[in-house]
């Protein structure tokens, strides 16, 4: 692909400055599955936009913690309905240069609000699924767990062959709270702090996708963002890169090797 001079140029810049890193944070969101084939509505599948559901409430509510208590037959429904949007998909270019890059530094972690798991699919290991992972089960009524590689695998819902509840995927739906576990994780790497700091492929909307960019600000950090729209970041970050998660990353990646 041939740049514009001031596209090569911030490139050029994003190199000589991972050149003397040591550690990145990737912040993802859908936009980086956009070149898998998958839509961009806020994380969850972009079937929906703001139509209405079937039943005549917005996705949100279809897809929200009350509505799995109460109605879980509604939330299951279009749950496997973005998860068939996602089955054929797999993860593309910008996903793998990720995963080289975490091979090539001494310190990389990926903050993604994606659930289809194609960071770790593409080879990634520090990976924080703040959102959750569509494709592991579990039940709150007893101990059973369970990973599948698609909903093919199941009946909707589906019930847990222990007990008999409907269970639930390991997601965090809408007015629920993060998980523990990961929030740790992500809060006591952010405080570690790190070299350059990536925001690729998502709005921001969020407080904690925003706060490792303005955290970065603070420290003097450079920040990137990967994103071919305006966000609640780009005002704020260094460098703006207004292109494709995967063709961007992939040039990055490739002038960096050949400045080695």
């Amino acid at each position: 692909m041939i740049l514009q001079i001031q596209e090569q140029e911030k490139i050029n810049k994003i190199v000589r400055i991972l050149k003397e890193s040591k550690s990145i944070l990737f912040i993802t969101g859908a936009g980086i599955s956009a070149d898998s084939g998958l839509p961009t509505y806020r994380g969850i599948g972009g079937l929906y936009n703001d139509k209405a559901t079937e039943e005549g409430i917005p996705i949100e509510m279809a897809l929200a913690g009350e509505t799995l208590k109460s109605h879980p037959f509604i939330t299951w429904k279009y749950l496997s309905q973005i998860e068939k949007n996602c089955r054929n998909a797999k993860f593309n270019r910008a996903h793998e240069v990720i995963a080289e890059m975490e091979k090539s530094f001494d310190r990389v972690w990926v903050l993604t609000q994606n659930i289809e798991g194609f960071h770790r699919c593409a080879g990634s290991r520090n990976v924080i699924e703040i959102h959750g992972n569509m494709h592991k089960l579990f039940c709150e009524g007893c101990a059973w767990r369970k990973t599948i590689k698609d909903f093919s695998e199941i009946n909707i819902p589906p019930k847990c062959p222990e007990c008999g509840r409907i269970v639930r995927p390991e997601v965090v739906f809408f007015g629920e709270q993060l998980p523990h576990k990961e929030t740790k994780i992500f809060y006591d790497d952010l405080y570690k702090g790190f070299d350059i700091y990536f925001s690729i492929g998502t709005t921001s909307v969020f407080p904690y996708i925003q706060q490792p960019i303005i955290y970065a600000k603070q420290a003097k950090k450079p920040t990137v963002e990967i994103n071919p729209d305006n966000t609640g970041i780009s005002h704020l970050v260094d460098i703006k890169i207004p292109l494709r998660a995967a063709e961007a990353l992939d040039i990055i990646w490739e002038e960096l090797i050949k400045s080695s």
